[in-house]
């Protein structure tokens, strides 16, 4: 049986073309290898996996290659390249600083230095993970870093640049490796299938290669892993049970729901996502990343950025083609919250059950009863909140407005269709008739408007008005009256703006208006979620105090958020007749903080008196 060896050492780049992902940085080498202007000391860095050590090694074996090809790869031939391929070579030297990173083996490194090759024209010395080295061995460096013999390179690798000291960066040429991108891993792990003869569809690959994280070593260990389980017929639904990974489906039915407004499904799939053993912020993260690529799958010009198989792509295009920008940027803006407090829950579970709820409510209003109605209107944060005008009181406003602003008509035409001629005191007395009719325009202060003020209209002017303009305020007024009519006739017979709500109503309505108020707003909802409230009584009208407790959130509810929050409590109860008053709670009844260690030292000499005694029978200093 042949000895096996794992991808990620039996596919290991050896020449400059090899390289994946870094073509840039093997450009370089390869220019500055023709042009003969090769530094002294090279710095490698970047994350794991990416092939800092594996370019190492082949600059090295190119120097000291005797007959390199034209486009500057090493021969592989030659008694160098034999030699470093052997692991007998005497001219390229590793050494790990995680295991010798004290002084003395550095003074043993620099005592090798003098000693020049004996077959080739460098001696290459590449020190992996040098960011190990202790300061003192660092310092023990700089002089011959700096200053090398002729026949040394030095090349340094590490994954961690800012711990290296500036002295040693200064003394160096700092190539940055990137990331390996998901299509690149992807490439690459293809051909090695076909080399192996393994059978595996594009969904796996991409699954192996994001959880590579741009990692080319990472990836082939998850690929050889993958082999192991599968043999060599590998799928999809096994890559992702044998790596533990949630499968994008679940994304797909969830967004589905969402659209539905089916938040029973929702809640579910998230229970079927957990009895999976999933952990459940990897699960609201990856809902928000698959919104993101909706979002990117539905605006054009946008492909290059969705990371997804072929495959795949098409099935987002097809989702995303129902879903609109507004839906999808809420839905990020909701999950983006969800993450944000996920640690800070004391109920985890019920905070993402309560985000998929809000999800599903965005496309489609949830179903309520006659208790519980839900907002008319969609307002902003800074925005009053306003209630739809009747058209027929906006017409007869806007009816009024037109009268006041016409020509006057002739003496001779007729006062009125449906009202006599009135006499020149006319103006004055025909505001009386639109004050007594009934209003059924409701403004967003919560009184009555339009009517009353259209036909206060003709009473403004101070001067006499002559007969013809009486016989125009007459016609105004008539119609004002009629219009007031036909809105309260129409006006649904089970509004009753005015009844007086009960204390428990009152109290029990809080907390869902404030949800429902506070909605995308998390500090402002639990700032009055955990507001105390009391109920009290001024003639006709019910006033509601919710006291906040501190000084700053009441000032800042009162001047920004109370006003709104009124009206929007009035609309919600049917009823103009509630006020709003913050205030603060007594300081006794807010639980005051211990964060100084002399705070927590006399806070327990209070609680305990047997420490209090041995503080002071021992003079222990509690400051």
């Amino acid at each position: 049986m042949a000895e096996y060896i794992v991808s990620a050492r039996k596919y290991r780049p050896d020449s400059f073309e090899a390289l994946i992902g870094q073509d840039n940085i093997a450009r370089t080498l390869k220019n500055s290898i023709q042009r003969g202007q090769l530094a002294h000391a090279y710095l490698f860095c970047g994350p794991r996996g990416v092939g800092k050590t594996s370019t190492a090694r082949i600059f090295a074996k190119t120097i000291n290659c005797s007959h390199p090809g034209q486009d500057l790869e090493p021969c592989g031939e030659c008694e160098s390249c034999m030699a470093f391929q052997e692991g007998r070579s005497y001219n390229i030297h590793e050494l790990d600083a995680a295991s010798n990173n004290s002084v003395d083996d550095i003074r043993t490194l620099l005592e090798q230095v003098q000693i020049p090759p004996q077959v080739g024209r460098y001696s290459v010395y590449i020190i992996d993970e040098v960011h190990m080295l202790s300061s003192q061995a660092f310092n023990a460096f700089l002089k011959t870093l700096e200053e090398p013999p002729s026949h040394a390179v030095f090349i340094l690798c590490t994954t961690e640049k800012h711990k290296i000291l500036p002295t040693i960066l200064s003394r160096c040429q700092t190539y940055d490796f990137n990331r390996i991108t998901v299509p690149d891993i992807t490439r690459n792990l293809r051909s090695i299938a076909s080399a192996e003869g393994i059978k595996i569809d594009d969904e796996s690959l991409h699954v192996i290669a994001q959880k590579a994280d741009g990692a080319m070593r990472d990836a082939l260990t998850i690929f050889d892993q993958s082999v192991a389980f599968c043999g060599t017929d590998i799928k999809y639904a096994d890559v992702i049970h044998n790596l533990g990974v949630l499968d994008f489906d679940y994304n797909f039915r969830l967004v589905d729901a969402f659209l539905a407004g089916d938040y029973a499904s929702a809640l579910l799939i998230f229970d079927e996502v957990l009895g999976k053993g999933f952990n459940a912020m990897h699960f609201i993260g990856a809902l928000s990343s698959h919104l993101r690529d909706l979002l990117v799958a539905r605006t054009g010009g946008l492909e290059a950025l969705l990371d997804q198989p072929e495959s795949v792509k098409v099935r987002y295009r097809q989702q995303a083609a129902r879903c609109s920008v507004r839906f999808l940027y809420d839905a990020l803006g909701i999950t983006s919250d969800c993450e944000a407090g996920y640690k800070a829950s004391s109920n985890q579970r019920l905070h993402i059950e309560y985000a998929l709820m809000k999800l599903s409510f965005l496309s489609k209003a949830p179903s309520t009863d006659a208790q519980q109605p839900g907002p008319a209107v969609k307002t902003t944060k800074e925005e009053p909140i306003e209630l739809l005008t009747d058209a027929p009181a906006a017409k007869a406003k806007s009816a009024a407005e037109k009268a006041t602003a016409a020509p006057a008509a002739p003496e001779t035409a007729p006062a009125a269709e449906n009202a006599p001629a009135a006499p020149e005191t006319a103006p004055e007395k025909a505001p009386a008739t639109p004050e007594k009719a009934p209003s059924a325009q409701v403004t967003s202060e919560g009184g009555a408007a339009g009517t009353g003020d259209a036909a206060s209209a003709p009473a403004a002017p101070s001067a006499p008005t002559p007969r013809r303009r009486g016989a125009a305020a007459a016609r105004m007024a008539s119609l004002i009256s009629e219009k007031s009519e036909e809105i309260k006739a129409a006006a649904p017979s089970e509004e009753k703006p005015d009844r007086i709500p009960s204390d428990e109503e009152l109290l029990d309505r809080w907390m869902g208006i404030v949800t429902d108020f506070s909605a995308g707003r998390t500090r402002l909802e639990n700032a009055l979620a955990n507001a105390e409230l009391s109920v009290s009584a001024e003639g006709e009208f019910k006033v509601l105090t919710f006291r906040v407790v501190n000084e700053a959130q009441r000032g800042w509810i009162a001047e920004k958020i109370l006003r709104d929050l009124e009206t929007y409590y009035n609309k919600a109860l049917g009823t103009r007749r509630l006020h709003l008053v913050v205030g603060v709670r007594p300081s006794e009844q807010v639980e005051q903080k211990i964060y100084m260690p002399e705070e927590k030292a006399q806070d327990l000499m209070e609680k305990n008196p047997e420490v209090r005694s041995l503080v002071k029978d021992l003079a222990l200093d509690t400051k």
